[in-house]
């Protein structure tokens, strides 16, 4: 498990969305063409804006990467939906040491969200596609066809993986909202 010293020291250093783009403008477009199409339904906003406890996201990713360029603009809408979400971003190879300790399947994928309490304590790593994602993907490398990274998932894929990682942030919102500790912190 991460100790909260250390997520605390790699939250810290973390980017915002905008800046972890801005390390790698010419692969920022694809970036950019997905959080354009991505939006949350009203129902799925109401249900992120009413979370009360402070969650800290933390991405690991790589501005190379095609699951992260198809996944990880779907964070950012999620995360601007509540102030409670406080979102930031690591590239796997820059934060190395930290990141090799997270690896998934034998290997440093991206991307690894990992979700923290408000004071460190990591709740949940979760990662690197999301079962919808990884159904998609079967279907089109595992027969004659091979997708390309950069190439747009359909529409109905792209609503349940939004779907599925809306899931684990509210997940981890009754995580932190049942949570003793936190419930005698705040008293409620």
């Amino acid at each position: 498990m991460i100790e909260s010293s250390l997520f605390k020291s790699i939250f810290s250093r973390a980017l915002n969305y905008e800046r972890y783009l801005a390390t790698d403008p010419s692969r920022a477009d694809g970036w950019t063409t997905v959080y354009a199409r991505t939006a949350l339904s009203p129902t799925q906003r109401d249900e992120i804006e009413g979370f009360s406890r402070r969650m800290q996201v933390l991405v690991v990713s790589g501005m190379w990467c095609g699951d992260c360029v198809q996944q990880c603009p779907m964070l950012v809408r999620i995360a601007e939906a509540s102030p409670q979400i406080d979102l930031r971003w690591i590239d796997r190879d820059v934060e190395a040491e930290f990141t090799s300790t997270l690896t998934l399947c034998g290997g440093g994928r991206v991307p690894v969200v990992v979700f923290a309490s408000e004071d460190n304590t990591v709740c949940s790593i979760f990662g690197d596609r999301t079962l919808s994602r990884y159904r998609g993907l079967a279907r089109r490398q595992l027969g004659a066809g091979c997708e390309l990274p950069w190439a747009p998932i359909p529409a109905d894929e792209s609503a349940e993986v939004l779907q599925e990682w809306l899931n684990e942030f509210e997940r981890v919102q009754w995580m932190l909202r049942l949570s003793t500790r936190l419930r005698q912190k705040h008293g409620d």
